[in-house]
């Protein structure tokens, strides 16, 4: 029933597709950093709408080939944004959030091809602690078949070999392991930020540690009200959402070595975050 119903309004989403606003700006990672309660916080202010079907729309990465009307009839119709925009005496912003964007090889270009002035907001947390947990997210989706992390990561050498030029060759295509079991690489985030820099520029891209976003939340969300350009209208309830225990606890051994191999690329992060990441402090 439910599949039923996300195919009719698909249909019509697309049908009615150039009545309706794309996005302004894109919350595109990273995975397993708090991108679910950022976007439900957001979501929360009258003037920043969210996509009609669900929070991840993933065109720009595993759905490009379905066309910018199909992308387009995700969001809210004009009409209504019209009519928000003059009740709270603002520009209704559209926004959706897809992690997975930060980190393939073509969402950006395609990103800044499509949606000329989209702004950009990434959020980032410990390396070594975000590849525990998409280990175990993974594991629990059933896209990961290797339940020990230590030996997940051995293998993700391997499993990632060759696969940004493949889909680099193949731009409809999706890589599995690259999705799904990039545990160290999706962590050196600096990396992914240097190839997004040049085709936003510094002033369209704010970088949040997602550390501070849980235990300051209204500072952080003060940034991203000043970043978008919105009224502030008072402040959103805040909460935690998709969080996922470990299955068990992290060797210390290992973590050290994870921690000694994330240290170059988080010492690079300091111009994105006006200073040192918070698990560096």
């Amino acid at each position: 029933m439910k599949q039923s119903v996300l195919s009719v309004s698909r249909t019509t989403g697309r049908l009615t597709s150039a009545a309706r606003i794309l996005p302004s700006f894109l919350i595109v990672g990273g995975q397993r950093c708090g991108t679910t309660s950022l976007y439900r916080t957001l979501a929360q202010h009258p003037l920043l709408l969210k996509p009609v079907l669900h929070k991840g729309v993933h065109y720009f990465d595993v759905a490009y080939s379905r066309g910018m009307s199909w992308y387009q009839g995700h969001f809210p119709l004009r009409v209504g944004a019209s009519l928000l925009g003059r009740r709270y005496r603002g520009r209704p912003l559209a926004f959706e959030s897809s992690p997975y964007y930060l980190f393939h090889p073509l969402a950006g270009e395609r990103i800044a091809a499509d949606l000329p002035g989209v702004k950009l907001i990434v959020l980032v947390r410990d390396p070594v602690e975000r590849a525990c947990s998409a280990h175990a997210h993974e594991l629990a989706r059933g896209f990961e078949t290797e339940s020990h992390f230590e030996y997940a990561v051995e293998l993700e050498v391997q499993r990632l070999a060759g696969a940004e030029e493949f889909l680099r060759a193949h731009p409809g295509a999706v890589h599995h392991s690259h999705r799904h079991h990039a545990y160290l690489a999706r962590g050196r985030y600096a990396e992914q930020l240097d190839r997004l820099e040049p085709l936003f520029g510094r002033d369209r891209m704010l970088v949040l540690d997602s550390h501070r976003f849980f235990t300051e939340p209204e500072r952080v969300y003060d940034r991203v009200m000043k970043f978008l350009g919105v009224p502030h209208l008072g402040y959103p309830i805040f909460e935690r959402h998709n969080g996922r225990p470990l299955p068990k606890p992290l060797p210390e051994s290992v973590r050290q070595a994870l921690s000694d191999h994330f240290e170059v690329y988080d010492t690079q992060l300091a111009r994105w975050l006006e200073g040192d990441p918070s698990w560096r402090r």
